[in-house]
């Protein structure tokens, strides 16, 4: 495992250990409305802080781009970290147990390394760039589906935005008759994590932000699949909107995202 990536998988154990003794204690949740249908926890301050901790103590020169604490510059700008401490904070505030710790790392750049960690289910996403994609230790590949009439795909709604949702719809009702079926289940980085894994052939979604879906992206990459944003451009990271699965599927997709 390349060094980078083992500090991350700690960073993310650590992070997963506060996060599961939160889930277990959710009457004590203390949330804040950070916007419209978006909320933040302690569990989820905490938790990015010990991952930027736990980074810190081997790289205390690095950047980080934290869903919670914004953008820090260190010594070296070449190295980012960007990190989703809790990506499904809904779902964890609601005792639905699926979410995700999410860290990946930039150099020059480029993604580099990123883990995907469910601390529920105990499941670990890791890749390294051109080193491929493994859940916990073994490899994993993305699904090879050729048709959209074959596929289960995921999305995520404009919850934030519901102004959005008439255009959204469109969209959904073009894709949903296309496909096989359709799962909405709360959060992007698990998502991606299922594309890369072969559980979901495609997922899309809008309004998203880099800490949401730099791991995931990274994964699928490394797994054999496609990521692009709606237009079909290679490079969705700060677009806002990300398309992802095989080729065949993503150029489906954004036959009808466009």
């Amino acid at each position: 495992m390349h060094p980078m990536l083992n500090i991350a998988v700690r960073a993310a154990r650590v992070a997963g250990s506060l996060i599961v003794r939160g889930f277990e204690n959710r009457d004590d949740l203390v949330k804040q409305a950070k916007g419209a249908n978006d909320y933040v926890t302690q569990i989820d301050k905490d938790a990015e802080m010990a991952i930027i901790h736990k980074i810190k103590q081997s790289y205390p020169e690095h950047s980080f781009l934290g869903e919670e604490s914004g953008e820090t510059a260190g010594e070296s700008a070449e190295f980012q970290w960007i990190i989703d401490p809790l990506d499904g904070t809904t779902n964890f505030i609601k005792g639905i147990p699926h979410f995700a710790v999410s860290i990946a790392l930039l150099h020059k750049g480029r993604l580099d390394q990123g883990v995907v960690f469910d601390p529920i289910r105990g499941e670990l996403f890791t890749a390294s760039r051109g080193q491929g994609a493994q859940l916990n230790g073994y490899r994993i590949r993305a699904s090879k589906a050729r048709d959209l009439s074959e596929t289960v795909l995921a999305t995520g709604l404009p919850f934030k935005n519901k102004t959005q949702y008439a255009d959204y719809a469109i969209r959904l009702n073009k894709i949903f008759h296309d496909c096989g079926d359709i799962r909405r289940a709360g959060s992007a980085a698990l998502d991606l994590a299922y594309v890369a894994a072969g559980r979901h052939d495609g997922y899309w979604e809008r309004g998203i932000k880099p800490w949401d879906i730099a791991a995931g992206e990274l994964l699928v990459r490394e797994a054999g699949g496609l990521v692009t944003d709606f237009s079909g451009n290679n490079d969705p990271l700060y677009k806002g909107e990300i398309v992802a699965g095989s080729v065949k599927v993503v150029q489906g997709l954004v036959k009808h995202l466009k």
